[in-house]
Protein backbone atom coordinates (compact mmCIF):
# COMPACT_ATOMS: atom_id res chain seq x y z
CA UNK A 1 0.00 0.00 0.00
CA UNK A 2 2.86 2.33 -1.00
CA UNK A 3 1.52 6.41 -1.62
CA UNK A 4 2.74 9.16 -2.04
CA UNK A 5 1.56 12.10 -0.09
CA UNK A 6 0.50 9.88 2.29
CA UNK A 7 -1.08 11.96 5.89
CA UNK A 8 0.28 9.32 8.57
CA UNK A 9 2.38 6.74 7.80
CA UNK A 10 3.05 3.79 10.60
CA UNK A 11 6.24 1.34 10.10
CA UNK A 12 6.82 -1.65 12.28
CA UNK A 13 5.22 0.35 15.21
CA UNK A 14 3.70 -1.34 18.86
CA UNK A 15 3.38 -0.31 22.06
CA UNK A 16 4.83 -2.44 24.93
CA UNK A 17 3.05 -2.04 28.23
CA UNK A 18 2.73 -3.91 31.55
CA UNK A 19 5.22 -6.59 29.98
CA UNK A 20 2.78 -7.18 27.16
CA UNK A 21 2.67 -6.13 23.80
CA UNK A 22 -0.77 -4.35 22.79
CA UNK A 23 0.24 -4.39 19.59
CA UNK A 24 3.31 -5.29 17.57
CA UNK A 25 4.59 -4.53 14.23
CA UNK A 26 1.55 -2.65 12.38
CA UNK A 27 2.41 -0.84 8.92
CA UNK A 28 0.00 1.02 7.22
CA UNK A 29 -0.41 4.87 5.03
CA UNK A 30 -3.36 6.94 4.99
CA UNK A 31 -3.49 9.23 2.20
CA UNK A 32 -5.95 11.86 1.03
CA UNK A 33 -9.83 11.04 -0.24
CA UNK A 34 -9.00 7.33 1.08
CA UNK A 35 -10.33 5.36 4.05
CA UNK A 36 -8.84 3.13 5.76
CA UNK A 37 -10.57 0.60 8.09
CA UNK A 38 -9.10 -1.30 11.18
CA UNK A 39 -11.22 -4.87 12.36
CA UNK A 40 -10.68 -7.17 14.74
CA UNK A 41 -12.26 -8.71 17.95
CA UNK A 42 -12.81 -6.74 21.11
CA UNK A 43 -8.51 -6.31 22.96
CA UNK A 44 -7.36 -6.54 19.34
CA UNK A 45 -5.44 -3.15 19.67
CA UNK A 46 -7.33 -1.09 17.09
CA UNK A 47 -7.69 1.83 19.83
CA UNK A 48 -4.03 1.46 20.90
CA UNK A 49 -3.18 1.89 16.75
CA UNK A 50 -5.65 5.00 16.65
CA UNK A 51 -4.02 6.30 19.89
CA UNK A 52 -0.14 5.88 18.06
CA UNK A 53 -1.78 7.89 14.78
CA UNK A 54 -3.16 10.89 16.76
CA UNK A 55 0.29 10.95 18.56
CA UNK A 56 -1.36 10.11 22.23
CA UNK A 57 0.87 6.71 22.11
CA UNK A 58 4.44 7.00 21.36
CA UNK A 59 5.56 3.47 19.93
CA UNK A 60 7.87 1.44 21.66
CA UNK A 61 9.04 0.13 18.48
CA UNK A 62 8.92 1.05 14.87
CA UNK A 63 7.61 5.10 14.28
CA UNK A 64 4.77 7.01 12.86
CA UNK A 65 5.14 9.74 10.11
CA UNK A 66 2.89 12.71 10.35
CA UNK A 67 2.32 15.05 7.42
CA UNK A 68 -0.32 16.69 9.35
CA UNK A 69 -1.51 18.11 12.38
CA UNK A 70 -4.98 18.85 11.09
CA UNK A 71 -6.81 15.92 12.70
CA UNK A 72 -9.89 15.17 14.05
CA UNK A 73 -10.92 12.33 16.01
CA UNK A 74 -14.73 10.93 17.32
CA UNK A 75 -13.68 8.62 20.56
CA UNK A 76 -15.56 5.37 20.92
CA UNK A 77 -16.93 7.00 24.35
CA UNK A 78 -18.56 10.48 24.99
CA UNK A 79 -19.27 11.03 28.16
CA UNK A 80 -22.23 13.37 28.40
CA UNK A 81 -24.56 14.02 31.71
CA UNK A 82 -28.10 13.78 29.80
CA UNK A 83 -30.09 15.42 32.94
CA UNK A 84 -28.50 18.97 31.52
CA UNK A 85 -30.24 20.54 28.41
CA UNK A 86 -28.25 21.18 25.89
CA UNK A 87 -29.19 21.73 22.46
CA UNK A 88 -27.03 20.52 19.34
CA UNK A 89 -25.83 24.22 17.94
CA UNK A 90 -24.38 24.88 21.96
CA UNK A 91 -23.15 21.19 21.61
CA UNK A 92 -21.25 21.83 18.82
CA UNK A 93 -19.38 24.68 20.29
CA UNK A 94 -18.68 23.43 23.87
CA UNK A 95 -15.25 22.99 22.93
CA UNK A 96 -14.43 24.29 19.28
CA UNK A 97 -14.29 27.99 18.69
CA UNK A 98 -17.07 27.82 15.49
CA UNK A 99 -18.97 30.64 13.41
CA UNK A 100 -22.50 29.86 12.22
CA UNK A 101 -21.47 29.14 8.96
CA UNK A 102 -19.23 26.49 10.42
CA UNK A 103 -21.69 24.69 12.60
CA UNK A 104 -24.68 24.78 9.53
CA UNK A 105 -22.10 23.66 6.97
CA UNK A 106 -21.24 20.57 8.86
CA UNK A 107 -24.76 19.41 10.48
CA UNK A 108 -25.54 20.32 6.51
CA UNK A 109 -23.29 17.60 5.38
CA UNK A 110 -24.20 15.02 7.93
CA UNK A 111 -27.94 15.55 7.24
CA UNK A 112 -29.17 17.00 10.30
CA UNK A 113 -28.87 20.92 9.55
CA UNK A 114 -32.48 21.00 11.21
CA UNK A 115 -31.63 19.48 14.38
CA UNK A 116 -29.37 22.39 15.23
CA UNK A 117 -32.26 23.94 17.99
CA UNK A 118 -32.67 20.17 19.13
CA UNK A 119 -32.17 18.89 22.53
CA UNK A 120 -29.18 16.71 21.86
CA UNK A 121 -31.16 14.21 24.73
CA UNK A 122 -33.71 13.66 22.63
CA UNK A 123 -31.93 12.82 19.94
CA UNK A 124 -32.29 9.33 18.46
CA UNK A 125 -28.91 7.08 18.22
CA UNK A 126 -27.95 7.69 14.36
CA UNK A 127 -29.03 11.22 14.81
CA UNK A 128 -26.58 12.08 17.78
CA UNK A 129 -23.79 9.89 15.83
CA UNK A 130 -24.61 12.69 13.36
CA UNK A 131 -24.20 15.26 15.25
CA UNK A 132 -21.03 13.75 16.76
CA UNK A 133 -19.33 13.68 12.94
CA UNK A 134 -20.54 17.29 12.10
CA UNK A 135 -18.97 18.57 15.41
CA UNK A 136 -15.67 16.07 14.40
CA UNK A 137 -15.59 17.62 11.03
CA UNK A 138 -16.45 21.21 11.50
CA UNK A 139 -12.82 22.57 11.08
CA UNK A 140 -12.35 20.45 7.96
CA UNK A 141 -9.91 17.93 9.16
CA UNK A 142 -7.09 16.56 7.12
CA UNK A 143 -7.20 13.45 8.62
CA UNK A 144 -10.82 12.05 10.49
CA UNK A 145 -9.97 8.97 12.70
CA UNK A 146 -13.46 7.61 13.59
CA UNK A 147 -13.27 4.98 16.51
CA UNK A 148 -16.53 2.93 16.19
CA UNK A 149 -19.02 5.53 14.82
CA UNK A 150 -21.73 3.30 14.48
CA UNK A 151 -22.21 2.55 18.00
CA UNK A 152 -25.61 2.66 19.38
CA UNK A 153 -27.42 2.66 15.96
CA UNK A 154 -29.62 -0.02 14.36
CA UNK A 155 -28.65 -2.20 11.45
CA UNK A 156 -30.15 0.19 8.55
CA UNK A 157 -28.61 3.02 10.11
CA UNK A 158 -25.62 1.74 10.32
CA UNK A 159 -25.15 1.27 6.17
CA UNK A 160 -26.51 4.93 6.57
CA UNK A 161 -23.64 5.70 7.94
CA UNK A 162 -21.02 4.40 6.48
CA UNK A 163 -22.32 5.89 3.39
CA UNK A 164 -22.11 9.25 4.88
CA UNK A 165 -18.48 8.81 5.74
CA UNK A 166 -17.88 8.10 2.30
CA UNK A 167 -19.74 11.45 1.44
CA UNK A 168 -17.64 13.14 3.94
CA UNK A 169 -13.96 11.80 2.69
CA UNK A 170 -15.49 13.00 -0.75
CA UNK A 171 -16.58 16.51 0.46
CA UNK A 172 -13.69 17.21 2.46
CA UNK A 173 -10.91 15.10 0.55
CA UNK A 174 -9.41 13.94 3.68
CA UNK A 175 -8.15 10.71 4.87
CA UNK A 176 -10.11 8.47 7.26
CA UNK A 177 -9.15 5.92 9.74
CA UNK A 178 -12.06 3.86 10.60
CA UNK A 179 -11.79 1.35 13.66
CA UNK A 180 -14.59 -1.04 13.70
CA UNK A 181 -15.41 -4.79 15.70
CA UNK A 182 -18.49 -5.08 13.69
CA UNK A 183 -16.97 -6.31 10.69
CA UNK A 184 -20.23 -6.63 8.98
CA UNK A 185 -20.55 -2.93 7.69
CA UNK A 186 -17.28 -2.61 6.62
CA UNK A 187 -18.73 -0.26 3.71
CA UNK A 188 -17.73 -1.52 -0.09
CA UNK A 189 -16.05 2.67 0.08
CA UNK A 190 -13.18 1.09 2.15
CA UNK A 191 -10.19 1.34 0.40
CA UNK A 192 -8.13 -1.03 2.69
CA UNK A 193 -8.97 -3.26 5.76
CA UNK A 194 -6.18 -4.40 8.09
CA UNK A 195 -6.91 -7.41 10.32
CA UNK A 196 -5.55 -6.49 13.75
CA UNK A 197 -5.19 -9.13 16.77
CA UNK A 198 -2.35 -7.81 18.57
CA UNK A 199 -0.56 -7.57 15.26
CA UNK A 200 -1.90 -7.13 11.50
CA UNK A 201 -3.24 -10.72 10.26
CA UNK A 202 -4.29 -9.50 7.07
CA UNK A 203 -4.86 -6.93 5.15
CA UNK A 204 -6.20 -5.90 1.88
CA UNK A 205 -9.12 -4.26 -0.30
CA UNK A 206 -12.54 -5.94 1.89
CA UNK A 207 -12.98 -8.34 -0.73
CA UNK A 208 -9.42 -10.09 -0.32
CA UNK A 209 -9.40 -9.97 3.33
CA UNK A 210 -12.69 -11.59 2.88
CA UNK A 211 -11.24 -14.46 1.94
CA UNK A 212 -7.60 -14.30 3.76
CA UNK A 213 -7.51 -17.87 5.30
CA UNK A 214 -6.20 -15.60 8.61
CA UNK A 215 -9.52 -13.34 8.46
CA UNK A 216 -11.67 -16.49 8.31
CA UNK A 217 -9.93 -18.39 10.93
CA UNK A 218 -10.09 -14.84 13.10
CA UNK A 219 -14.06 -15.07 12.37
CA UNK A 220 -15.52 -17.62 10.61
CA UNK A 221 -16.72 -18.76 7.42
CA UNK A 222 -20.11 -16.91 7.73
CA UNK A 223 -18.82 -13.34 8.85
CA UNK A 224 -16.06 -13.53 5.74
CA UNK A 225 -19.57 -14.20 3.19
CA UNK A 226 -21.68 -11.07 4.71
CA UNK A 227 -18.42 -8.81 4.70
CA UNK A 228 -18.27 -10.26 1.20
CA UNK A 229 -21.77 -8.99 0.16
CA UNK A 230 -21.07 -4.95 0.97
CA UNK A 231 -18.21 -4.98 -1.61
CA UNK A 232 -20.76 -3.28 -3.90
CA UNK A 233 -22.58 0.10 -4.54
CA UNK A 234 -25.34 0.23 -2.17
CA UNK A 235 -29.03 1.45 -3.94
CA UNK A 236 -30.78 -0.79 -1.16
CA UNK A 237 -30.59 -2.36 2.32
CA UNK A 238 -29.36 -5.92 3.27
CA UNK A 239 -31.30 -7.65 5.61
CA UNK A 240 -28.68 -9.61 7.98
CA UNK A 241 -28.53 -13.07 5.99
CA UNK A 242 -27.49 -10.67 3.03
CA UNK A 243 -31.25 -10.57 1.43
CA UNK A 244 -32.26 -7.27 -0.16
CA UNK A 245 -35.07 -5.78 1.86
CA UNK A 246 -35.66 -2.55 0.04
Amino acid sequence: MSKKNFLVKLDNAGIFISNKWLVKGVSFEVSRGEIVTLVGPNGSGKTTTAKIVLSILTPDEGHIISNTKNIAYLPQKINIDWTLPIRVKDFMTLTNNLNKNQIEEALSLTGVENLMASDLRNLSGGEFQRVLLARAIARKPELLVLDEPAQGVDFNGEIALYNLIKKISDNLDCGILLISHDIHFVMAATDHVICLNGHVCCSGSPSAVAQNPAFRELFGDRVSNVLSIYEHHHDHVHAKDGSIIE
